[in-house]
């Protein structure tokens, strides 16, 4: 398991930025439980049991730099 910084990625920053809005509300439309709190463990909960983990014991850049600078 990766322990520091994330690398950064510029492509996946600007796609997660500009998947839209009606993108969300479709999906929502057809399955009632996309992007309820907690739905990952219920669909894959090692996956969701991983990227916890990850997310506890990484950071990222964008977020330190926003921090010193607020």
């Amino acid at each position: 398991m990766k322990i520091g910084m994330r690398t950064p990625s510029l492509k996946k920053r600007v796609k997660a930025r500009t998947t839209g809005k009606l993108k969300r509300k479709a999906k929502g439309a057809v399955n009632p439980l996309y992007g309820m709190k907690g739905m990952g463990y219920a669909k894959n909960p090692k996956r969701a049991i991983k990227n916890k983990v990850y997310k506890k014991t990484t950071f990222d850049l964008f977020s330190v730099i926003k921090k010193l600078f607020k």
